[in-house]
């Protein structure tokens, strides 16, 4: 039977195993083999309140518990690297072909484990595989950016294991279920989750490593690891209040940053942050609505900036780059991949009968349903200032703005492919959202397509594009400019190396200070010989050792 209940994570790890051994057609073959042939096995032989348990140890582990939540996000992780694998048909690189396999794998291990220990080792997998994605780019700039995100990344695991191990001291359980704030353990996690997530002041691995991604690698990225950490919030956090906060500010501050930032990939990173605010307020306000709306805006993220990424790798491919400020008059030559951008475009902006519409619509509803007024006008602002950043900006310097006298080419039918599959993606589920709403895990009493909801987001589109014509003609809007802007990442980029050479420095002095009274005893006149000499000197190493010590002691406490 080609139908089974094993893990769905195992298909693409053994893929990732023979994959580098098969020459190039079939490698193509197999690695769009596999998502078709998994995503139909999920669809036809996964039900809900399927368990696969295991022992290891003193732990009973449960490596499959499939729900409709887990399910949601299996099919989204499947259309997701299927829509990948076309758009990396054209890649060569045996690295890039083995980590995204073994990407997607850990990913749909993470969503579809049912103990935080089987977590833990999906998480970390997350982490090991995608860095290689940053590293393919194979430039002195990736290659740093990509230690920064493997330090990151891995340091959510080291927090998430230690969270679990105190939970199951704590509990005896280590069910990967709701759990709640209030204990260390529970903040272990929570922080874990919040770093994967890109919270606040814990995002810039984010926005330094992904414009560093190869086109692929940046595609394949923005649609697992920030999910992963979706799904886990909703899953084991939902209705925690401190998310309706954290939320609004992720919708919030990348704004301003999208707004100045010259490379149109980075733009976009800092899209995507916004875009996880709609989704973390959405888990903590933890309604029904609230939290359809949130894992339906994941699925729809995935599919629209996926979409978005591959417009900008698009552009990457044939130019060299994306800087807003050197491209321009890409139409002429590009056309067909400027109207798939706009498509994107519309879709991240929430335009009706596109795929964001009826996502995350639901979240702002939930929102004035349960009284966060304030919370609502925040998300109000991040939705017009999504539409300048990413609705406005990205295809209106990529393709139109003046005139940079590039002439290229469209990108390879591939890609092409995939970027349609996307587009096509976006306007289906705009305009047939039933069709995303009969897949939530909870009881659906929504519809997108009201007076009051229609009227209201053409309106503050409307208004949101007339501030950017009117800024732009003033002269007011910022300038595109070649600079590397950096917010919270100043304090480990700028800060903590500065932090460390003063360190150095003092401890250097220090010690010379410490220990010229040796030296200055070493050359005095001593008349008992020179065996009470030696003495002396090794009496005076061990109390300036001991005052040393003391002294670091003290600068610790």
């Amino acid at each position: 039977m080609w139908m089974s209940n094993l893990p769905p994570f195992i298909p693409f790890y053994l893929a990732a195993l023979v994959v580098g051994f098969l020459p190039h057609r079939a490698r193509q073959a197999l690695m769009l083999l596999v998502p078709i042939w998994g995503g139909l096995n999920l669809w036809f032989a996964f039900e809900p309140g399927l368990m696969l348990n295991y022992s290891l140890l003193e732990f009973e582990l449960t490596v499959l518990r499939v729900d409709q939540l887990s399910l949601l996000f299996g099919y989204l992780f499947h259309l997701a690297a299927l829509i990948g694998m076309v758009y990396a048909l054209n890649v060569k690189d045996t690295m890039q072909q083995v980590s995204s396999l073994l990407y997607i794998g850990s990913g749909l291990g993470a969503v579809f484990a049912g103990d935080l220990l089987s977590l833990f080792i999906f998480w970390e997998g997350l982490a090991i595989s995608s860095v290689f994605l940053i590293w393919a780019r194979r430039t002195p700039v990736a290659t740093k950016a990509g230690m920064r995100y493997l330090i990151v990344q891995v340091l959510s695991g080291v927090l998430l294991l230690a969270g679990a191990l105190a939970h199951y001291a704590d509990t005896g359980s280590l069910a990967f279920d709701y759990i709640g704030l209030g204990t260390v353990a529970s903040w272990l996690i929570f922080i874990a989750f919040g770093i994967k997530c890109a919270f606040p002041f814990l995002h810039n691995w984010l926005t330094d490593a992904y414009p560093e991604a190869t086109p692929s690698g940046t595609v394949f990225l923005s649609a697992f690891t920030t999910k992963v950490a979706v799904y886990a919030l909703a899953r084991s956090f939902p209705g925690t209040e401190l998310l309706v906060y954290i939320g609004a500010a992720m919708t919030c501050f990348p704004i301003f940053y999208a707004v100045i930032e010259n490379d149109l990939r980075r733009v976009l990173a800092y899209s995507l942050i916004n875009q996880l605010g709609f989704m973390v307020t959405g888990i903590g306000i933890g309604t029904a609505l609230a939290l359809n709306g949130a894992v339906a805006h994941a699925f729809t993220d995935v599919i629209f900036k996926g979409l978005l990424f591959m417009t900008m790798g698009s552009v990457l491919f044939r130019v060299g780059h994306v800087y807003g400020s050197d491209l321009g008059g890409l139409y002429k030559t590009m056309p067909k991949t400027a109207i798939l951008c706009i498509v994107g475009a519309a879709s991240i902006s929430a335009f009706p009968l596109f795929s964001a519409f009826v996502s995350k619509t639901m979240v702002m509803a939930a929102a004035i349903e349960e009284g966060y007024h304030y919370i609502w006008l925040a998300l109000l602002f991040a939705s017009a200032g999504v539409f300048h950043h990413a609705g406005i900006k990205i295809p209106y310097f990529a393709f139109f703005h003046h005139d940079s006298g590039i002439r290229t080419s469209e990108p390879p039918s591939n890609m092409m492919i995939a970027m349609v599959i996307a587009a096509i993606l976006c306007l289906l589920i705009g305009m047939q959202p039933q069709l995303l709403y009969s897949l939530l895990p909870w009881e659906v009493n929504y519809w997108p397509y009201d007076l009051t909801h229609v009227l209201a987001q053409l309106q503050l589109l409307f208004f949101s594009a007339l501030a950017f014509v009117w800024l732009n003609k003033r002269g007011l809007y910022p300038p595109e400019l070649h600079s590397v802007n950096i917010d919270a990442e100043w304090l480990y980029r700028k800060a903590m190396p500065a932090l460390a050479v003063s360190v150095r420095r003092a401890s250097a002095n220090t010690m010379e200070l410490l220990t010229s009274p040796l030296a200055m005893l070493r050359n005095l006149p001593l008349t008992r010989g020179r065996g009470n000499n030696r003495l002396i000197e090794g009496m005076v190493e061990r109390l300036l050792l001991l005052l040393t010590v003391f002294i670091l002691a003290g600068l610790v406490i």
